[in-house]
């Protein structure tokens, strides 16, 4: 289960202190100049609400939105922090497979699937799939970050490429990856989907940290 967050807003629709990353984004999705960020503790939000975003945020020059800092660490400038980053683990290949969305600034699990028998590939790939699927219906612009060169291709590919046998125990993957390859052929989107370069920014915000 996600670790409950506590977000702050200092300029948006209302500012105040929320308790869902849902609640926080009616805030601040198309308010200029938004400034927000999550906080692990009620107590260090509402210090932080007291006192100046630029605490807290980075100041940006330009009248680009203020986008939130993950609570662990700063994001390196490069990165989009607006955004949602996927990714899957397995123990064993093939075996239990899951996978996720996060969404990048806030730390917010948005989104998570499995343990199902399977691959990384094909999870990494579904959770992209997910992820563009639920940005359209949700008519979320943000950009998604995956660190799967394989899955990434597979998706612009429109097909996953998988070597998986296909069983009776597989057998409900596979459905779920033909409903995803559906979709892509199906839909069109205008959401980028970006490369994660671990080595030069450190894991994914998504991963599961079981390495």
């Amino acid at each position: 289960m996600a670790k409950q967050k506590y977000y702050v807003v200092w300029e948006g629709v209302s500012p105040g202190i929320y308790q869902s990353w849902t609640d926080c984004q009616l805030q601040v999705k198309g308010y200029e100049g938004a400034k927000y960020k999550s906080f692990d503790t009620r107590e260090e939000a509402e210090q932080a609400f007291a006192s100046s975003p630029y605490q807290y945020i980075r100041k940006h020059t330009s009248s680009a939105p203020q986008t939130a800092q993950p609570a662990s660490g700063v994001l390196p400038p490069c990165v989009i922090d607006n955004s949602l980053a996927v990714d899957a683990a397995c123990s064993g290949n093939p075996g239990p497979m899951e996978y996720r969305g996060v969404h990048v600034a806030s730390q917010q699990q948005v989104f998570h699937y499995g343990p199902v028998k399977g691959t990384n590939n094909i999870g990494e790939f579904l959770a992209i799939v997910h992820g563009l699927a639920l940005l359209k219906q949700k008519g979320f612009d943000m950009p998604i970050y995956s660190d799967s060169v394989n899955a990434i291709n597979w998706v612009r590919q429109k097909k996953c490429k998988t070597k998986l046998p296909r069983t009776a125990e597989t057998e409900g993957l596979f459905q779920m990856i033909e409903r995803a390859e559906k979709w892509l052929h199906d839909n069109t989107y205008t959401t980028r989907i970006l490369k994660w370069e671990t080595k030069k920014w450190g894991e994914i915000p998504a991963d599961f940290g079981r390495k």
